[in-house]
């Protein structure tokens, strides 16, 4: 498949080099030669200098009926007209247009529904998981499947958690009435397959599937919870700070810093009952003067991640509760001391993730990374009836044929989440969420989903 990625900052460069460690062919196009010839110099990848709507420089990228544009600038308007040039002039097989601006993507028909086939925003998707985090305090990271109706969850095991050194079979004991499934564990740093008698560790960062309504039992489960959110403070304006603050403020009490007089005005009008003030958040003063010790949860937003790391450094000596930041620079994440970090959030792997799903021939709403450069992730694809599959229905799950290192995790039927058991039977159309722990054989899962 060959990937014409136009604009090569954050979201675009990480995308880019992650589409190139795989089977793709990518060719990047971005106005600065000197960040093409950088990102060039460490991935196998075509780079074209020119700007991303313009007619000449998409033919001389190779655009064609073969191609996947994906339009990530950081203007939206460029990503509008790119998509529209490209299906126009050269009948690209599929746009994918990032747009910042949630209001042109409640307007997409206006736009000309034919010319952007997938539209995606990594500040709205950033923006939910925040909400996910702070209205299920204890998780630290909430994914999304069966559209909404099945999460999975990870959870850090502390030391005083109920399950800690006990088997993983004994939350069934404990909470009978709920199911649930854990289908993998990072010890270390490193995915370990669990089974029923696999012994919890204190740290050790478990992943479970549930229904929302369960999430919070469950989190009890493996930590001593006793967290509850009523103040937040955000760092930043932008439209991640802004859209943050409109969903909260209906049910927390919120505060937003943002150090522009100009947006402060605007963000203001915008807000009915969160406070704005001007100010930074590294400003030690003003979070003393707003009582930062009673915050419960700190989320530094700006687009800096220098500027977020040390507010949130200086928030957490001062007494905030709970510190969560977004990241740019993947690579920060795991060098950052968790006593003063409680929450790193990377826009980069979700919107990695974003893309991945919508690269596929195959029937799968959902593609989850769940840690970058980990090989751990998560699909969803509906099983259809196809060459691979016509002799499995009426068969046990039991004999689903996977490849290593994946496992079956849920089975999502008539609007129910089912655990897999023994005895399940499969049937056409049934959802499946299938976890990857390690290099295997993926088009062996997508197999699976093919509609035909």
């Amino acid at each position: 498949m060959n990937i014409l990625v136009l604009g090569a900052g954050k979201v675009g460069r990480n995308i880019a080099k992650n589409l190139a460690r795989q089977t793709f062919d990518v060719c990047i196009v971005d106005v600065d030669i000197e960040r093409l010839k950088s990102i060039q110099e460490d991935h196998d990848l075509a780079i074209v200098q020119g700007h991303a709507s313009s007619p000449e420089v998409l033919k001389k990228a190779g655009a064609n009926i073969e191609t996947v544009v994906l339009a990530v600038t950081n203007d939206d308007e460029v990503n509008i007209v790119s998509c529209q040039l490209a299906k126009k002039l050269f009948n690209v097989s599929k746009t994918i247009c990032r747009l910042s601006d949630y209001t042109y993507i409640e307007n997409l028909d206006a736009l000309g529904k034919d010319n952007i086939d997938v539209a995606i925003s990594p500040e709205l998707e950033v923006t939910q998981h925040i909400v996910d985090l702070i209205n299920h305090p204890g998780a630290e990271q909430i994914e999304s499947f069966a559209e909404g109706k099945v999460k999975l969850v990870s959870v850090k095991a502390k030391k005083d958690g109920k399950l800690v050194n006990r088997e993983l079979k004994s939350i069934k004991s404990d909470l009978p009435d709920i199911d649930t499934f854990v289908p993998t564990i990072f010890r270390k740093d490193k995915p370990v397959v669990p089974d029923g008698n696999t012994v919890i560790k204190e740290n050790d960062e478990v992943y479970f599937l549930s229904s929302e309504e369960s999430i919070d039992k469950i989190v009890n489960e493996l930590r001593d919870q006793g967290d509850t959110t009523s103040r937040i403070m955000i760092v930043g304006g932008g439209r991640i700070g802004l859209s943050l603050a409109m969903t909260l403020e209906k049910n927390y009490k919120v505060k937003v810093l943002e150090q522009d007089h100009t947006k402060c005005e605007s963000i203001a009008k915008d807000l009915n009952k969160a406070i704005v003030l001007k100010g930074s958040g590294s400003d030690e003063e003003l979070l003393r003067s707003e009582n930062i010790e009673n915050i419960d949860v700190f989320c530094a937003l700006t687009n800096d991640d220098e500027t977020n790391i040390m507010s949130a450094f200086l928030a957490k000596k001062l007494g905030a509760k709970k510190t969560l930041i977004i990241l740019n620079n993947y690579s920060y994440i795991n060098i950052l001391p968790k006593s003063f970090v409680d929450l790193p959030l990377s826009p980069q792997r979700m919107t990695v993730s974003l893309v991945m799903q919508h690269l596929t021939s195959v029937d799968m709403p959902q593609e989850v990374l769940l840690k970058m450069n980990s090989g751990v992730e998560a699909l969803e694809g509906v099983i259809h009836f196809n060459n691979d599959t016509k002799d499995l229905f009426g068969s046990k799950y039991v004999l689903l044929p996977l490849p290593e290192n994946s496992v079956l995790g849920s089975i999502y039927r008539n609007g129910k989440n089912i655990i897999p058991s023994d005895d399940l039977t499969i049937e056409r159309d049934d959802h499946l969420i299938v976890f990857i722990n390690g290099k295997t054989d993926k088009s062996q899962i997508e197999k699976l989903f093919k509609e035909s």
